[in-house]
């Protein structure tokens, strides 16, 4: 598989470091000569300096056998540009455009075959897409949901006072008598796949997998008790807050949006009515006080300083509001983020990655999430009547290392399957794989 990507920005850069991972065929074209030369150092693969809408550049690069091309730069308008060209000049089967403008979005409802862009993705929705979640489930800790699957998975980092502190993963799953799974742990920068014989330490992030019900009785362990969210205060009124509170309000939640430019709550006032808009600083402690925010069940932090959002969402905590969740876009703040006890921590960058990868791979896979910027990916598939598992026991089918099955869902009931756990067609399987197996698990579970 031969790949292009314009843009050798965080987003391009991860996309490209996971699939040079599973050994695909990477080209990288980048404008920026000291982001092409970084990425140059960094990668495994060419990275060609020049524009992604040159005829010339693309064909340097290969374009003619590539199977997809990724155009994730920052411009919307290069992303587009960049896709038509390729589609009428090359005829490459797979284009997928970065595209931020919802109206430029809109197009490919009427449009499509003119522009020729298979797939667009837009990291603002992605991620107001993943703060909805999060509310919709009490905001308790980062949220994954899988298409097909009842299963979820959440996080929780472990304290001094927690009971799986020092504790084996068997003595827990022996003494809290619940069917869910420890998918993971990153511990110092690492992921360590367990088993039952892993110790639990002070300060790792575990990664949780179950059914919600069964998830809200063990998170209650860790003092996260389920929570109905009703009145939210939105810090920062740019793309991400304005498609935040407008899901939010057709939830009926009560919503006040909190921005230190005066232009701007003007226009959010005309946008949403039913809103409350105050024209503020959050870094000014009076307004906690002024507006009564310690009565909010929930502050979602989404201004364009993600300092500032870290440091508002953990004040607003110790202030008396019940829950947080923080926009992070730097891949060093988010394990930072999720020690100083903010409750979810949403990347636009890491779920616009996600959505590519899951593009890229089509077949029966139905979703992705990576953990530790790619070091760790959890997949859910379909198996059907063509699989190579299909009629196999867990026991029998030959993982690669550092790869377990995390939950199956059949007619919609969800299982923590054992070895002895056959796998029948129409079965919804949710694996979890270190960055160097990606490929081979992708081989024994597609079709």
């Amino acid at each position: 598989m031969k790949i292009v990507i314009v843009g050798a920005g965080a987003v391009g850069s991860q996309i490209a470091a996971q699939l040079i991972a599973e050994n695909k065929d990477v080209v990288i074209i980048e404008h920026n000569p000291d982001v092409a030369k970084h990425a140059s150092n960094h990668l495994d693969c060419i990275v060609i300096t020049g524009e992604g809408n040159n005829p010339r550049v693309l064909r340097k690069a290969g374009i003619e056998k590539a199977d997809f091309f990724l155009s994730v730069t920052d411009s919307d308008e290069v992303n587009m540009i960049s896709c038509a060209l390729v589609a009428s000049e090359f005829k490459v089967p797979n284009k997928l455009a970065r595209v931020r403008n919802l109206d430029y979005s809109s197009i490919k409802n009427f449009e499509k075959v003119f522009l020729g862009i298979d797939y667009f993705v837009n990291p603002e929705v992605e991620a107001a897409r993943e703060i909805v979640e999060s509310v919709m489930y009490g905001a308790t800790s980062n949220l994954r949901l899988f298409s097909n699957a009842n299963v979820q998975m959440r996080n929780v980092v472990i304290n001094s006072a927690s009971f799986f502190k020092d504790k084996s993963l068997r003595e827990i799953k022996v003494s809290l008598k619940r069917d869910f799974l420890i998918s993971c742990i990153v511990r110092q920068d690492n992921i360590i796949i367990p088993s039952g014989n892993t110790i639990i330490k002070e300060n790792d992030n575990i990664y949780l997998v179950a059914t919600q019900d069964v998830l809200e009785k063990v998170l209650s362990e860790f003092g996260r008790s389920s929570l109905i969210i009703k009145n939210i205060v939105i810090v920062g009124g740019g793309r991400i807050g304005r498609y935040t509170a407008r899901s939010l309000i057709d939830q009926q939640r009560n919503i006040k949006i909190i921005d230190s430019d005066y232009e701007k709550c003007k226009l959010l006032a005309d946008e949403f009515p039913k809103a409350i808009v105050i024209y503020s600083d959050i870094s000014d402690r009076d307004i906690f006080e002024e507006e009564q925010l310690y009565s909010y069940d929930l502050i979602v932090t989404t201004t364009n300083n993600q300092e500032l959002n870290i440091l508002a969402a953990i004040y607003a905590k110790t202030f008396g509001v019940k829950r947080s969740i923080a926009l992070v876009t730097r891949r060093n703040y988010l394990s930072i983020a999720s020690n100083l006890g903010i409750d979810s921590i949403v990347s636009p960058k890491r779920s616009t990655v996600d959505t590519v990868l899951k593009f890229i791979r089509k077949g029966n896979i139905k979703s992705i999430y990576s953990i530790l910027t790619g070091k760790a990916e959890v997949i859910e598939f379909s198996i059907d009547k063509s699989s190579a598992i299909t009629g196999k026991t867990i026991e029998n089918i030959r993982l690669p290392d550092n790869t377990l099955i995390l939950a199956v869902t059949r007619n919609s009931e969800s299982y923590i399957p054992d070895g002895k756990f056959l796998i029948q067609e129409g079965d919804n399987i949710v694996t979890i794989t270190t960055k160097e197996s990606v490929s081979e698990v992708e081989k024994i579970f597609n079709r």
